[in-house]
């Protein structure tokens, strides 16, 4: 039996070993792809804050300022977020051709390492955190555990794991409200607009996870691109009407102008009806630009509504 190593073997342990040692924990926490992925979580935390000071609105300035404090925050639990579901899906993503390199899969970070890149990621976030009302910091908090924290398990146990996601990945909507109004929890608007991104979050991570969803069968993930099919573009069609509709009625609960409608409403449902009119959910590389597109409809909706307010 011939004892000669594989060269293709040997050399991916080179390239491993040439990295510089924080790679990996970069790779990690996705920062390599910054910011795809964490700005779908950072925008409408925005969104939720500017909504949220519509009755105190801050100059250009200060409101620059918060916002910046927002981005970290939730770049920060984005990546906490991102390092968790590494952990848990570790046996999962050797299986998948597109995560198969990922740092723990690979090989190039330890479990227990990974682990403690996880908790320094949520002390700062918690950190951050501390300095908000308490309305906000408990809501926060909710974001983190047991929103983000259960997600990684979700694609066991049900074919919905997009509909947890839509919920974690938009927490930080009403948190961000809250930090500007604390006094609006039970808010009819900003529900509105969480429950408009939850069905955004559905749209866009289902498109997402067409990428692998032959590998994802075979793995035994669940998902609902799994789960839809061929049924698909149809459903999310429900979904993408859903978010139009919520944003529409958060704007009136609100009292905003045309700018809002035309922009924000308007040009978010004709960002979505471009998405699900050419996308080709049987061609992974459309599935990721496509997923990565959803970033240009946060800063439109973003766009609208600062146009509402300051012009």
């Amino acid at each position: 039996m011939s004892t000669k190593a594989d060269p293709l073997v040997n050399k991916d342990i080179a390239n491993h070993m040439k990295q510089p040692w924080w790679l990996g924990y970069w790779q990690l926490a996705r920062m390599h792809k910054f910011p795809a992925g964490s700005i779908l979580m950072i925008l409408p935390c925005f969104w939720g804050y500017i909504f949220g000071t519509r009755e105190n609105r801050p100059e250009p300035l200060e409101l620059a300022r918060i916002l910046a404090a927002i981005f970290v925050g939730s770049a920060t639990l984005h990546c906490a977020a991102c390092t968790l579901n590494d952990i848990c899906d570790v046996d999962f993503d050797r299986q998948v051709e597109r995560c198969k390199n990922r740092p723990l899969a690979a090989g190039t970070v330890s479990m227990p390492a990974a682990w403690a890149f996880l908790f320094l990621q949520t002390a700062v976030f918690f950190w951050m955190l501390s300095f908000v009302n308490k309305a906000a910091f408990l809501c926060g908090t909710l974001g983190a555990f047991p929103l983000h924290a259960f997600y990684p398990l979700m694609k066991r146990i049900t074919w919905w794991p997009q509909a947890w996601l839509g919920l974690a990945m938009n927490w930080g909507l009403p948190t961000a409200w809250l930090i500007a109004a604390p006094q609006d929890v039970k808010s009819v608007p900003m529900w509105t607009l969480m429950f408009g991104t939850f069905c955004w979050t559905i749209v866009y991570d289902t498109i997402y996870a067409f990428q692998d969803r032959d590998e994802d069968i075979k793995a035994g993930v669940k998902s609902t691109a799994v789960l839809f099919g061929d049924y698909a573009k149809p459903i999310l069609s429900l979904f993408a009407v859903a978010f139009v509709v919520a944003l529409a009625y958060a704007g009136y609960e609100t009292q905003q102008g045309w700018i809002y409608y035309a922009i924000s409403v308007g040009g978010c449902a004709v960002h979505l009806l471009w998405q699900l009119v050419t996308v080709d959910l049987d061609v992974p590389e459309q599935c990721r630009l496509t997923f990565r597109a959803n970033a240009d409809l946060g800063y439109i909706m973003l766009a609208g509504i600062l146009g509402e307010w300051y012009l």
